[in-house]
């Protein structure tokens, strides 16, 4: 088991009872699943580019990626439907604990001027999504070996009923929201 599943099963879940006074310890909010998905534009001219966005997809996850397709052809971009342009990843259990431990405190904490990460991304149904601009915050992820600079989207989802909730329960895991 993961420290931060441990910290989350003791400290966090006492001190959300506490603060929203829960009856059942079936009510305490927890973290469900955290879904990274990237999304890869130049797929369409260069399928390098997608097999590229994958492989530093699974290096960071630690997780086979699923290639996601069109659903819509869009005429602007040069997009038929069913085209592969970019690359998901759902992590449960140990393997969330551990992403979401290392994206807090070893990720974030690299990228150039951080001033915390946005405190209203919430969804209104206790899900928050962060972008990332470049996939080089990652430690894993060897920057000579890098051929383009690459964000990914990271959705943080919950089973709290309220955004406020949410916003407790991650920042009780240590997600450093601005002020």
């Amino acid at each position: 088991m993961t420290r931060l599943k441990e910290t989350y099963l003791n400290e966090i879940s006492a001190a959300m009872q506490k603060k929203f006074g829960y009856k059942n310890v079936m009510e305490i909010p927890k973290l469900d699943k955290i879904v990274i998905n990237m999304g890869v534009g130049e797929a369409k001219d260069n399928a390098k580019a997608l097999e590229s966005a994958v492989k530093d997809m699974e290096i960071i996850s630690g997780q086979k990626a699923v290639i996601t397709k069109a659903k819509k052809s869009v005429a602007n971009f040069k997009i038929r439907e069913g085209l592969a342009i970019g690359c998901k990843v759902t992590l449960r259990g140990d393997k969330m604990y551990e992403f979401a431990d290392r994206l807090i405190n070893l990720a974030l904490p690299r990228v150039r001027d951080f001033r915390g990460v946005n405190p209203n991304a919430f969804d209104g149904r206790g899900n928050y999504a962060l972008g990332i601009k470049e996939q080089l915050i990652f430690p894993e992820i060897e920057y000579d070996k890098v051929d383009k600079v690459r964000g990914m989207d990271v959705i943080f989802v919950t089973t709290a009923k309220t955004d406020e909730e949410a916003r407790e329960l991650l920042r009780l895991f240590g997600m450093p929201f601005s002020k």
